[in-house]
């Protein structure tokens, strides 16, 4: 009898390892090469995680660790193959230039443990236990979750490009999947929004923030306005940059992007810039203005820690 052979079990099914061991190899070589890089956007990297749940299911299914173990030692021993399998994985990674993510791991037990979950009550059908039925519903739930953390990611997307002329939504209660460099949101100093969004400024090198999710179509607009609010009596000099997708991916020279530099008076600051400016910013080349990437806003080696607060932001 071949193993892991079922009685009665269609040809088909009995094809269905070989199948997945088939798919397997198609689909682990795109854990260490193609993919999502620097540059692409919130939703295709949250899509792309997603694989690690189908290649280690289809590596659990082919690889049939129920045919040697079964019951507790079944769980501890694919648990912990997986978990080793994953970490050696992600270290990989960190060698090729990608970046580490724990949660990958999550993803890859989830993809092994529907498996075995859903194998064992199904095939004890009718008499699957309770407890057999719990471990395979906890398991999809883990599944959902995966699911609907990539469906929150593409409402949010949604949000994004549809919330033009605002370059920011500044209703947003959190604005960490938006900006880095830590802004905060504060109720003082907002121009026709809700809130404005507080920057603290350290003694680095470069201390500011960058908001890296935005709209990235301008075309058709004609003009960059951002409002700031410096509550000191002093003067700040802050840089704003931006750039473009194509910049993203190449070795980020000053001169392939658009820097300006503002000079903050005391109280509310409003500034314009032409878009036309931004998009012959390039040395040698145009910006596509239907891919903006990023926008930075940062001091260079302040003296002292300063504060100022973005009230505005928005294409005209």
């Amino acid at each position: 009898m071949i193993p892991g052979f079922i009685p009665g079990m269609p040809i088909t099914g009995r094809q269905l390892p070989w199948l997945a061991g088939a798919a397997s190899l198609l689909i682990a070589p795109f854990l260490f090469v193609g993919g999502p890089d620097w540059a692409s956007g919130p939703l295709l990297k949250s899509a792309w995680n997603l694989g690690h749940i189908l290649l280690f299911a289809l590596l659990t299914l082919a690889v049939r660790p129920w045919r040697w173990l079964s019951g507790w030692r079944l769980w501890l021993v694919v648990t912990a193959a997986l978990l080793a399998v994953g970490i050696g994985i992600e270290l990989i990674q960190g060698d090729h230039n990608r970046d580490m993510d724990g949660r990958d791991l999550l993803r890859n037990l989830i993809g092994g443990w529907l498996i075995i979950a859903w194998r064992s009550a199904i095939l004890s059908r009718p008499q699957t236990s309770v407890r057999q039925l719990l471990v395979a519903a906890t398991a999809t739930l883990l599944l959902c979750f995966e699911l609907g953390t990539t469906g929150m990611v593409a409402a949010r997307q949604w949000q994004v490009h549809h919330q033009l002329p605002l370059l920011y939504d500044f209703s947003h209660q959190n604005p960490e999947p938006f900006w880095t460099g830590s802004p905060a949101v504060s109720a003082d100093h907002a121009v026709n929004h809700p809130h404005s969004l507080k920057i603290d400024l350290g003694t680095d090198t470069y201390s500011g923030v960058s908001l890296n999710n935005l709209p990235a179509d301008w075309r058709g607009f004609e003009r960059l306005t951002i409002t700031l609010f410096n509550p000191s009596t002093e003067t700040l000099a802050l840089t704003l940059r931006i750039n473009d997708v194509v910049h993203d991916r190449s070795n980020h020279a000053y001169n392939d992007r658009f820097n300006t530099r503002l000079t903050l008076g005391p109280g509310f600051n409003t500034f314009t810039q032409n878009l036309t400016a931004i998009e012959n910013a390039p040395d040698g080349r145009t910006m596509d203005m239907s891919q903006i990437r990023r926008m930075g806003l940062f001091a260079v080696r302040l003296p002292e820690p300063r504060t100022v607060y973005l009230s505005d932001l928005r294409l005209d």
